[in-house]
Protein backbone atom coordinates (compact mmCIF):
# COMPACT_ATOMS: atom_id res chain seq x y z
CA UNK A 1 0.00 0.00 0.00
CA UNK A 2 1.95 2.86 -1.33
CA UNK A 3 2.29 5.38 -3.71
CA UNK A 4 5.67 4.25 -4.96
CA UNK A 5 4.35 0.57 -5.50
CA UNK A 6 4.65 -1.18 -9.09
CA UNK A 7 0.84 -1.58 -8.89
CA UNK A 8 0.78 -3.32 -12.30
CA UNK A 9 1.99 -6.02 -10.63
CA UNK A 10 -0.35 -8.40 -10.89
CA UNK A 11 -3.11 -5.67 -11.86
CA UNK A 12 -5.19 -7.89 -14.49
CA UNK A 13 -5.50 -10.39 -11.45
CA UNK A 14 -7.83 -7.87 -9.03
CA UNK A 15 -10.40 -5.42 -9.50
CA UNK A 16 -9.41 -2.32 -10.79
CA UNK A 17 -11.46 0.12 -8.34
CA UNK A 18 -13.19 -0.42 -4.82
CA UNK A 19 -14.93 1.83 -2.62
CA UNK A 20 -15.39 1.91 1.22
CA UNK A 21 -17.52 5.10 1.97
CA UNK A 22 -19.46 6.07 5.34
CA UNK A 23 -21.98 8.45 3.69
CA UNK A 24 -24.52 8.63 0.86
CA UNK A 25 -23.38 12.06 -0.24
CA UNK A 26 -20.30 10.14 -0.91
CA UNK A 27 -20.95 7.34 -2.60
CA UNK A 28 -23.24 9.55 -4.99
CA UNK A 29 -20.65 11.35 -5.69
CA UNK A 30 -18.07 8.53 -6.23
CA UNK A 31 -20.73 6.36 -8.56
CA UNK A 32 -20.65 8.73 -11.88
CA UNK A 33 -16.71 9.37 -11.76
CA UNK A 34 -16.31 5.54 -11.03
CA UNK A 35 -17.76 4.95 -14.42
CA UNK A 36 -16.45 8.11 -16.40
CA UNK A 37 -12.94 5.43 -15.82
CA UNK A 38 -15.09 2.12 -17.07
CA UNK A 39 -15.90 0.95 -13.05
CA UNK A 40 -18.45 -0.69 -11.73
CA UNK A 41 -20.61 1.59 -9.80
CA UNK A 42 -21.21 -1.55 -7.67
CA UNK A 43 -17.52 -1.58 -6.65
CA UNK A 44 -18.70 1.60 -3.97
CA UNK A 45 -19.14 0.10 -0.54
CA UNK A 46 -21.44 1.55 2.14
CA UNK A 47 -18.78 1.14 5.70
CA UNK A 48 -15.59 2.90 5.63
CA UNK A 49 -12.63 2.04 6.85
CA UNK A 50 -13.78 -0.39 9.20
CA UNK A 51 -15.57 -2.77 6.19
CA UNK A 52 -12.72 -2.70 4.28
CA UNK A 53 -10.59 -4.04 6.73
CA UNK A 54 -12.72 -6.76 7.39
CA UNK A 55 -13.51 -7.27 3.48
CA UNK A 56 -9.92 -7.16 2.11
CA UNK A 57 -8.96 -9.48 5.02
CA UNK A 58 -10.79 -12.34 3.07
CA UNK A 59 -10.17 -11.21 -0.39
CA UNK A 60 -8.19 -10.03 -2.97
CA UNK A 61 -6.80 -6.15 -2.63
CA UNK A 62 -8.09 -4.03 -6.13
CA UNK A 63 -5.68 -2.17 -7.62
CA UNK A 64 -7.25 1.57 -6.71
CA UNK A 65 -9.07 1.78 -3.20
CA UNK A 66 -10.43 4.40 -1.72
CA UNK A 67 -11.85 4.44 1.70
CA UNK A 68 -13.44 7.11 4.04
CA UNK A 69 -11.90 7.82 7.28
CA UNK A 70 -14.95 9.89 8.66
CA UNK A 71 -16.10 7.10 11.17
CA UNK A 72 -12.60 6.41 12.06
CA UNK A 73 -11.10 7.14 15.44
CA UNK A 74 -7.91 7.59 15.33
CA UNK A 75 -7.16 7.59 11.38
CA UNK A 76 -3.37 6.68 11.56
CA UNK A 77 -3.80 3.68 13.39
CA UNK A 78 -6.32 2.16 11.43
CA UNK A 79 -4.65 3.05 8.14
CA UNK A 80 -1.95 0.75 9.38
CA UNK A 81 -4.59 -2.08 10.24
CA UNK A 82 -5.56 -1.48 6.54
CA UNK A 83 -2.30 -2.26 5.36
CA UNK A 84 -1.83 -5.39 7.21
CA UNK A 85 -4.85 -6.81 4.60
CA UNK A 86 -3.61 -5.02 2.56
CA UNK A 87 -1.88 -6.63 -0.91
CA UNK A 88 1.09 -5.26 -2.43
CA UNK A 89 0.68 -3.01 -5.37
CA UNK A 90 -2.63 -1.49 -3.78
CA UNK A 91 -3.21 2.44 -4.51
CA UNK A 92 -5.08 3.73 -1.62
CA UNK A 93 -6.80 7.32 -1.68
CA UNK A 94 -8.04 8.29 1.83
CA UNK A 95 -11.07 10.94 2.65
CA UNK A 96 -12.18 12.80 5.91
CA UNK A 97 -13.53 15.64 7.69
CA UNK A 98 -10.10 16.41 9.63
CA UNK A 99 -8.15 19.21 8.43
CA UNK A 100 -4.65 18.87 9.83
CA UNK A 101 -1.75 18.87 7.87
CA UNK A 102 0.38 16.85 10.16
CA UNK A 103 -1.91 13.85 9.19
CA UNK A 104 -2.20 14.79 6.09
CA UNK A 105 1.86 14.07 6.29
CA UNK A 106 1.55 10.84 8.77
CA UNK A 107 -1.07 9.17 6.32
CA UNK A 108 1.15 9.89 3.70
CA UNK A 109 4.27 8.83 5.51
CA UNK A 110 2.39 5.32 6.35
CA UNK A 111 1.92 4.80 2.49
CA UNK A 112 -1.19 6.39 1.09
CA UNK A 113 -1.33 8.11 -2.36
CA UNK A 114 -3.69 10.86 -1.16
CA UNK A 115 -5.84 12.26 1.45
CA UNK A 116 -9.39 14.56 0.03
CA UNK A 117 -10.31 16.55 2.60
CA UNK A 118 -14.15 16.23 2.98
CA UNK A 119 -16.60 17.99 0.89
CA UNK A 120 -14.72 17.34 -2.09
CA UNK A 121 -15.61 18.06 -5.69
CA UNK A 122 -15.98 15.54 -8.40
CA UNK A 123 -12.92 17.17 -9.94
CA UNK A 124 -11.13 16.34 -7.41
CA UNK A 125 -11.49 12.79 -7.31
CA UNK A 126 -10.81 13.18 -11.13
CA UNK A 127 -7.40 14.14 -10.32
CA UNK A 128 -6.86 11.77 -7.42
CA UNK A 129 -7.73 8.77 -9.76
CA UNK A 130 -5.68 10.25 -12.44
CA UNK A 131 -2.58 10.11 -10.19
CA UNK A 132 -3.42 6.99 -8.67
CA UNK A 133 -3.30 5.25 -12.21
CA UNK A 134 -0.17 7.20 -13.12
CA UNK A 135 1.61 5.28 -10.18
CA UNK A 136 0.33 2.44 -10.95
CA UNK A 137 1.66 2.43 -14.92
CA UNK A 138 4.56 3.97 -13.74
CA UNK A 139 8.19 2.42 -13.84
CA UNK A 140 9.64 1.18 -11.09
CA UNK A 141 12.25 2.53 -8.89
CA UNK A 142 14.17 -0.76 -9.63
CA UNK A 143 13.70 -0.62 -13.37
CA UNK A 144 15.13 2.87 -13.55
CA UNK A 145 18.24 2.01 -11.47
CA UNK A 146 19.60 -0.19 -15.04
CA UNK A 147 20.12 2.67 -16.32
CA UNK A 148 23.25 3.47 -14.54
CA UNK A 149 25.19 0.93 -12.18
CA UNK A 150 24.58 1.66 -8.64
CA UNK A 151 27.45 4.19 -6.72
CA UNK A 152 27.47 3.56 -3.02
CA UNK A 153 28.85 6.03 -0.37
CA UNK A 154 29.41 5.16 3.35
CA UNK A 155 29.67 8.54 5.56
CA UNK A 156 31.33 8.24 8.65
CA UNK A 157 31.93 10.73 11.49
CA UNK A 158 34.94 9.88 13.58
CA UNK A 159 33.39 12.28 16.20
CA UNK A 160 30.19 12.58 17.30
CA UNK A 161 29.10 15.90 16.39
CA UNK A 162 31.02 16.47 14.10
CA UNK A 163 28.70 17.32 11.06
CA UNK A 164 28.72 13.47 9.30
CA UNK A 165 25.14 13.63 8.95
CA UNK A 166 24.74 16.84 7.58
CA UNK A 167 27.39 15.70 5.04
CA UNK A 168 25.52 12.81 4.18
CA UNK A 169 21.94 14.43 3.24
CA UNK A 170 23.68 17.25 1.45
CA UNK A 171 26.02 14.49 -0.70
CA UNK A 172 22.35 12.39 -1.06
CA UNK A 173 21.06 15.22 -2.30
CA UNK A 174 23.88 16.11 -4.65
CA UNK A 175 23.96 12.56 -6.21
CA UNK A 176 20.34 13.20 -7.12
CA UNK A 177 19.91 16.63 -8.49
CA UNK A 178 23.44 17.32 -9.45
CA UNK A 179 24.43 13.63 -10.14
CA UNK A 180 20.91 13.14 -12.14
CA UNK A 181 21.03 9.63 -10.23
CA UNK A 182 17.84 7.84 -8.05
CA UNK A 183 19.45 8.10 -4.74
CA UNK A 184 18.64 6.42 -1.07
CA UNK A 185 19.50 8.12 1.80
CA UNK A 186 19.83 4.97 4.49
CA UNK A 187 20.29 7.11 8.35
CA UNK A 188 21.27 3.70 10.26
CA UNK A 189 21.31 5.48 13.92
CA UNK A 190 17.85 4.41 14.71
CA UNK A 191 17.24 6.01 17.95
CA UNK A 192 18.82 9.65 17.02
CA UNK A 193 19.09 9.61 13.20
CA UNK A 194 18.40 12.75 11.72
CA UNK A 195 18.31 11.85 8.01
CA UNK A 196 14.64 12.15 7.82
CA UNK A 197 14.77 15.03 10.25
CA UNK A 198 16.71 17.12 8.59
CA UNK A 199 14.62 17.00 5.20
CA UNK A 200 11.33 18.11 7.34
CA UNK A 201 10.38 14.24 6.57
CA UNK A 202 8.40 12.48 8.98
CA UNK A 203 10.67 8.77 9.39
CA UNK A 204 7.95 6.25 9.29
CA UNK A 205 8.64 2.76 10.69
CA UNK A 206 10.35 1.19 7.88
CA UNK A 207 13.68 1.32 9.20
CA UNK A 208 12.16 -0.46 12.69
CA UNK A 209 10.21 -3.16 10.81
CA UNK A 210 12.99 -4.16 8.69
CA UNK A 211 15.34 -4.57 11.72
CA UNK A 212 12.40 -6.35 14.07
CA UNK A 213 11.19 -8.74 10.49
CA UNK A 214 14.55 -9.27 8.58
CA UNK A 215 12.62 -11.64 6.69
CA UNK A 216 10.19 -8.94 4.96
CA UNK A 217 13.14 -7.37 3.12
CA UNK A 218 12.63 -7.33 -0.51
CA UNK A 219 11.96 -5.17 -3.22
CA UNK A 220 8.50 -4.53 -2.53
CA UNK A 221 9.41 -3.77 0.95
CA UNK A 222 12.26 -1.15 0.50
CA UNK A 223 9.89 0.78 -2.33
CA UNK A 224 6.94 1.04 0.42
CA UNK A 225 9.05 1.93 3.54
CA UNK A 226 11.04 4.52 1.48
CA UNK A 227 10.12 8.15 2.26
CA UNK A 228 10.11 10.24 -0.64
CA UNK A 229 11.59 14.02 -0.35
CA UNK A 230 11.85 14.66 -4.52
CA UNK A 231 11.39 12.85 -7.59
CA UNK A 232 14.85 11.95 -7.16
CA UNK A 233 16.07 11.40 -3.29
CA UNK A 234 13.68 8.72 -1.24
CA UNK A 235 15.09 8.29 2.41
CA UNK A 236 14.94 5.29 5.45
CA UNK A 237 15.21 6.87 8.42
CA UNK A 238 13.82 5.89 12.19
CA UNK A 239 13.34 7.41 15.78
CA UNK A 240 12.77 4.22 17.40
CA UNK A 241 11.87 4.56 21.07
CA UNK A 242 14.50 5.46 23.58
CA UNK A 243 13.12 2.14 25.41
CA UNK A 244 13.37 0.02 21.93
CA UNK A 245 16.35 -1.83 22.17
CA UNK A 246 17.63 -2.67 18.93
CA UNK A 247 19.19 -6.47 19.10
CA UNK A 248 20.11 -7.80 15.98
CA UNK A 249 23.53 -9.36 14.09
CA UNK A 250 23.50 -6.50 11.37
CA UNK A 251 21.47 -9.12 8.61
CA UNK A 252 18.98 -6.80 8.56
CA UNK A 253 21.17 -3.88 7.53
CA UNK A 254 23.04 -5.96 5.83
CA UNK A 255 19.87 -6.98 3.33
CA UNK A 256 18.53 -3.51 3.62
CA UNK A 257 21.53 -2.19 1.50
CA UNK A 258 21.55 -4.83 -0.96
CA UNK A 259 17.92 -4.41 -1.70
CA UNK A 260 18.39 -0.86 -1.66
CA UNK A 261 21.59 -1.28 -4.48
CA UNK A 262 19.20 -3.01 -7.05
CA UNK A 263 16.44 -0.17 -6.76
CA UNK A 264 18.92 2.81 -6.68
CA UNK A 265 21.31 4.18 -8.78
CA UNK A 266 22.47 5.91 -5.77
CA UNK A 267 23.01 4.93 -2.17
CA UNK A 268 24.04 7.00 0.71
CA UNK A 269 24.67 5.42 4.15
CA UNK A 270 24.85 7.73 7.49
CA UNK A 271 26.64 5.22 9.14
CA UNK A 272 27.45 5.37 12.97
CA UNK A 273 30.99 4.51 13.35
CA UNK A 274 30.68 2.27 16.02
CA UNK A 275 28.02 0.57 13.95
CA UNK A 276 30.80 0.09 11.01
CA UNK A 277 33.03 -1.77 13.22
CA UNK A 278 30.53 -3.85 15.01
CA UNK A 279 29.51 -4.88 11.21
CA UNK A 280 32.31 -4.56 9.22
CA UNK A 281 30.26 -6.58 6.38
CA UNK A 282 28.06 -3.61 6.05
CA UNK A 283 31.16 -1.99 4.48
CA UNK A 284 32.78 -4.94 1.88
CA UNK A 285 30.75 -3.63 -1.18
CA UNK A 286 30.65 0.09 -0.37
CA UNK A 287 32.38 2.41 -3.24
CA UNK A 288 33.38 5.43 -1.49
CA UNK A 289 33.53 5.35 2.28
CA UNK A 290 33.87 9.49 3.45
CA UNK A 291 35.51 10.29 6.84
CA UNK A 292 34.44 13.01 8.54
CA UNK A 293 37.12 15.05 10.70
CA UNK A 294 37.84 17.81 12.39
CA UNK A 295 41.14 19.62 13.66
CA UNK A 296 40.93 18.29 17.25
CA UNK A 297 43.57 15.79 18.98
CA UNK A 298 40.54 13.23 19.91
CA UNK A 299 39.71 13.50 16.12
CA UNK A 300 43.00 12.96 15.00
CA UNK A 301 43.20 10.19 17.41
CA UNK A 302 40.41 8.38 16.24
CA UNK A 303 41.14 9.17 12.32
CA UNK A 304 44.17 7.42 12.88
CA UNK A 305 42.43 4.69 13.93
CA UNK A 306 39.30 4.46 11.83
CA UNK A 307 41.47 4.43 8.66
CA UNK A 308 43.77 1.78 9.47
CA UNK A 309 40.84 -0.61 10.49
CA UNK A 310 39.56 0.31 6.94
CA UNK A 311 42.95 -1.01 4.91
CA UNK A 312 42.29 -4.14 6.59
CA UNK A 313 38.65 -4.32 6.43
CA UNK A 314 37.18 -2.69 3.31
CA UNK A 315 40.23 -2.25 0.89
CA UNK A 316 37.72 -2.39 -2.28
CA UNK A 317 36.40 1.33 -1.19
CA UNK A 318 37.98 4.47 -1.80
CA UNK A 319 38.20 6.51 1.22
CA UNK A 320 37.74 10.42 0.91
CA UNK A 321 38.48 12.23 4.12
CA UNK A 322 36.85 15.47 3.99
CA UNK A 323 37.29 18.05 7.65
CA UNK A 324 34.29 19.41 8.02
CA UNK A 325 33.69 23.16 9.93
CA UNK A 326 37.18 24.58 9.27
CA UNK A 327 37.88 27.87 11.58
CA UNK A 328 40.90 29.96 9.93
CA UNK A 329 43.18 30.45 12.53
CA UNK A 330 41.49 28.82 14.90
CA UNK A 331 42.36 25.09 15.40
CA UNK A 332 43.20 22.73 18.23
CA UNK A 333 45.21 20.78 15.79
CA UNK A 334 46.98 22.55 12.53
CA UNK A 335 46.46 21.04 8.84
CA UNK A 336 50.16 19.97 8.70
CA UNK A 337 50.05 18.06 11.87
CA UNK A 338 46.67 16.27 11.55
CA UNK A 339 48.12 15.47 8.29
CA UNK A 340 51.64 14.13 9.80
CA UNK A 341 49.54 12.15 11.95
CA UNK A 342 47.13 10.34 9.80
CA UNK A 343 49.90 9.76 7.27
CA UNK A 344 47.58 10.97 4.35
CA UNK A 345 46.41 14.35 2.67
CA UNK A 346 43.30 15.91 3.33
CA UNK A 347 40.76 15.39 0.20
CA UNK A 348 38.36 18.11 0.92
CA UNK A 349 38.10 21.50 3.57
CA UNK A 350 34.81 22.89 4.51
CA UNK A 351 34.75 25.76 6.12
CA UNK A 352 32.49 26.83 9.12
CA UNK A 353 29.64 28.51 8.03
CA UNK A 354 27.48 28.67 11.01
CA UNK A 355 24.72 31.13 9.52
CA UNK A 356 24.25 28.69 6.25
CA UNK A 357 24.22 25.69 8.69
CA UNK A 358 21.17 27.15 10.84
CA UNK A 359 19.50 28.60 7.66
CA UNK A 360 19.21 24.53 6.11
CA UNK A 361 17.87 23.53 9.67
CA UNK A 362 15.22 26.53 9.86
CA UNK A 363 14.36 25.84 5.60
CA UNK A 364 13.82 21.97 6.87
CA UNK A 365 17.10 21.28 3.69
CA UNK A 366 20.30 20.03 3.30
CA UNK A 367 22.94 22.15 3.07
CA UNK A 368 23.97 21.83 -0.15
CA UNK A 369 20.48 23.17 -1.48
CA UNK A 370 20.26 25.97 1.12
CA UNK A 371 23.87 27.37 1.11
CA UNK A 372 24.08 27.31 -2.82
CA UNK A 373 25.64 30.39 -2.93
CA UNK A 374 27.96 30.07 0.26
CA UNK A 375 31.93 29.17 0.26
CA UNK A 376 30.55 25.29 0.86
CA UNK A 377 29.35 24.76 -2.87
CA UNK A 378 32.70 23.91 -4.27
CA UNK A 379 33.91 21.83 -1.73
CA UNK A 380 30.47 20.00 -1.08
CA UNK A 381 30.38 19.77 -5.47
CA UNK A 382 34.08 18.65 -5.08
CA UNK A 383 33.13 15.20 -3.03
CA UNK A 384 30.40 14.53 -5.08
CA UNK A 385 32.99 14.44 -7.65
CA UNK A 386 35.09 12.14 -6.28
CA UNK A 387 32.00 10.08 -5.26
CA UNK A 388 30.99 9.51 -8.78
CA UNK A 389 34.56 9.36 -10.62
CA UNK A 390 34.76 6.27 -8.28
CA UNK A 391 31.76 4.46 -10.09
CA UNK A 392 32.84 5.55 -13.03
CA UNK A 393 36.37 3.53 -12.47
CA UNK A 394 34.94 0.45 -10.95
CA UNK A 395 32.12 0.44 -14.41
CA UNK A 396 35.28 1.00 -16.81
CA UNK A 397 36.98 -2.09 -15.22
CA UNK A 398 34.19 -4.20 -15.12
CA UNK A 399 33.85 -3.74 -18.75
CA UNK A 400 37.32 -4.75 -19.26
CA UNK A 401 37.19 -7.60 -17.04
CA UNK A 402 33.86 -8.45 -19.42
CA UNK A 403 35.93 -8.13 -22.77
CA UNK A 404 38.90 -10.16 -21.89
CA UNK A 405 36.47 -12.79 -20.57
CA UNK A 406 38.69 -13.66 -17.72
CA UNK A 407 35.82 -13.74 -15.17
CA UNK A 408 32.88 -14.94 -17.55
CA UNK A 409 32.03 -18.45 -17.30
CA UNK A 410 30.52 -18.21 -20.77
CA UNK A 411 33.70 -17.00 -22.30
CA UNK A 412 35.16 -19.36 -21.12
CA UNK A 413 33.16 -21.93 -22.74
CA UNK A 414 33.27 -19.68 -26.09
CA UNK A 415 36.94 -20.19 -26.49
CA UNK A 416 36.70 -23.66 -25.50
CA UNK A 417 34.49 -24.34 -28.37
CA UNK A 418 37.12 -22.91 -30.31
CA UNK A 419 39.58 -24.46 -29.74
CA UNK A 420 38.11 -27.80 -30.02
CA UNK A 421 36.58 -26.62 -33.52
CA UNK A 422 40.13 -26.74 -34.85
CA UNK A 423 41.74 -29.53 -36.03
CA UNK A 424 44.04 -31.10 -33.61
CA UNK A 425 47.36 -30.33 -35.48
CA UNK A 426 46.37 -26.38 -35.44
CA UNK A 427 45.37 -26.65 -31.92
CA UNK A 428 48.95 -27.95 -31.14
CA UNK A 429 50.61 -25.39 -33.19
CA UNK A 430 48.69 -22.36 -31.69
CA UNK A 431 49.04 -23.91 -27.82
CA UNK A 432 52.88 -24.40 -28.84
Amino acid sequence: MSASFNAARGAALRDPFTAFVCDDATADLLRPVAVEHGWSPEKVNKGGLRNAVQTLSVSASPSILFVDLSESGDPLSDINALAEVCEPGTVVIAAGQVNDVRLYRDLVASGIQDYLLKPFTADQLRDAFANAQLTISGPRLADNAAEKPNVTAAVVGVRGGIGASTLASSLAWLMGDKGGRSTALLDLDVHFGTGALGLDLEPGRGLTDAIENPSRIDGLFIERAMVRANDKLCVLSAEAPLNQSVLNDGSAYFQLQEEIRHAFEGTVIDMPRLMMVQFPHLVSDVNVIVIVVDFTLAATRDAIRVLSWLKANAGQARVVVVANKVMSGIQEVSRKDFEHSIERKIDIVLPADPKAAMQAAKLGQPLAKAAKSSKLTQPLAQLLTLTLEQAGHQEEQGEAKSAAGGGSLLGKLGNFKALVAKKPKEATAQAA
